[in-house]
């Protein structure tokens, strides 16, 4: 019984093809496409408020070199919202459950704006190894910790996405699991329970969509310190 609950978190495959494939590539199908009308539709419109909105919220601290990114961070943000939101679905995948994916989307993108701070801004960059006025006994101490601080980041981004995630979807199932049994049993109790489940699943798609926004403003943050 307890393996089977994390049956849902394997990459169903059909006819030997992974369904992940599909699964990553279906937010990008359900999005609407833009026009070149000068009046769009209710949903185009809201479309593009939403994003602008949350492109300038994200851009705000940077700089202008940072602007470069608005374009693969919002990309990134309703990607990973999109998928978030879909695993939520009943009978379907939730890809952002798997660590290797989100390490796949986390190291990358932090890797790059390490490499950015070294070309652009080296003493900066090294800088932040070493915080200002530390005594000199504790100057290698510090500097190991910080590098290894500095290390841990894609690793704590691709960790906090999943970790939430397969939280939150394991209560889901365990809750939906005792109702189930209970509705026979004690018809009071798995209403009760049932409530719950409905309150639990409200907040997992708050939780959804802020591990999302939380995922891209820390990417945000790094490129920040590297611009």
């Amino acid at each position: 019984m307890t393996l089977s609950f994390f049956d849902q978190f394997m990459s169903p495959v059909f006819l030997g093809v992974p369904l992940i494939a599909l699964a990553l590539s279906l937010p990008w199908i359900l999005f609407p496409t833009p026009t070149a009308r000068w009046l769009n539709n209710r949903l185009l419109t809201l479309q593009g408020w939403f994003i602008n909105r949350f492109t300038q919220q994200l851009l705000l601290p940077l700089n202008v070199g940072g602007h470069k990114w608005a374009t693969i961070l919002t990309s990134l943000m309703l990607f990973l919202i999109t998928l978030n939101m879909l695993g939520l679905l009943p009978y379907t995948f939730t890809p952002t459950t798997q660590l290797s994916l989100n390490m796949g989307l986390a190291v990358p993108l932090w890797l790059a704006t390490v490499i950015i701070g070294m070309r652009n801004q080296p003493t900066a960059a090294l800088g932040h190894l070493l915080p200002e006025g530390t005594p000199v006994p504790l100057i290698p101490v510090l500097i190991i910790i910080e590098t290894i601080s500095l290390f841990i980041r894609p690793l704590a981004l691709g960790v906090r996405l999943t970790a939430n995630l397969t939280a939150g979807h394991l209560l889901i199932q365990l809750i939906a699991t005792a109702a189930f049994v209970l509705l026979p049993l004690m018809p009071t109790v798995a209403i009760l329970t049932s409530a719950v489940l409905f309150l639990l699943t409200l907040l997992e798609v708050a939780v959804a969509m802020i591990q999302a926004y939380v995922f891209v403003l820390l990417m945000s943050l790094y490129l920040q310190e590297n611009v």
